[in-house]
């Protein structure tokens, strides 16, 4: 994957420089994964194991095959993200199996806001959310450092209040 430097929009020769999402959206979203699956397992395993009889709390074990499976699909799935600022317009690709790519032109834009929940501040993420005119060309970019997501917002906006002031 090619990627450049937060700050710059750009294309070079060979095309559009993409960025990545940072390793901490994918450090969240694999601590919820074994959160929520591994205390369905010890509750599964608990709960059949006293009821039901031992043998049948081997079922607790299906949570534990969908974390590993999980796992290796949220790596896949982070590894699909990115996006590119160009000239005119901004590129959001993803997707593994249906690939997606998201193209916002600036001057369709009529709000881009910085959101975090509480799970996203603890791990120091925030994400963008652009709103257009459209509905269809809608994106959101999960999972960035706050200072690139605030520098991110505030220049969409100053391209969007630019792109649109000739509409």
């Amino acid at each position: 994957m090619e990627t450049g430097s937060p700050g710059g929009a750009g294309t070079t020769a060979a095309g559009p420089v993409w960025i990545g999402l940072p390793p901490g959206l994918l450090r969240m979203r694999r601590l919820l994964l074994v959160v929520w699956l591994g205390s369905a397992a010890v509750g599964a395993g608990l709960l059949l194991g006293l009821l039901v009889g031992p043998a049948w709390a081997a079922f607790a074990l299906l949570p534990l095959v969908g974390i590993g499976w999980g796992w290796v699909l949220l790596g896949r799935n982070w590894h699909s993200w990115r996006y590119a600022e160009r000239a005119d317009d901004l590129l959001i690709s993803r997707g593994v199996l249906w690939r997606e790519e998201t193209v916002v032109p600036y001057g369709r834009m009529q709000l881009v806001e910085v959101t975090s929940g509480p799970v996203e501040r603890h791990f120091g993420l925030a994400s963008v959310q652009l709103h257009t005119a459209a509905a269809a060309t809608d994106a959101t970019i999960p999972g960035l450092d706050p200072a690139e997501a605030e520098r991110l917002r505030d220049r969409l906006t100053q391209l969007g209040e630019a792109r649109s002031a000739g509409l």
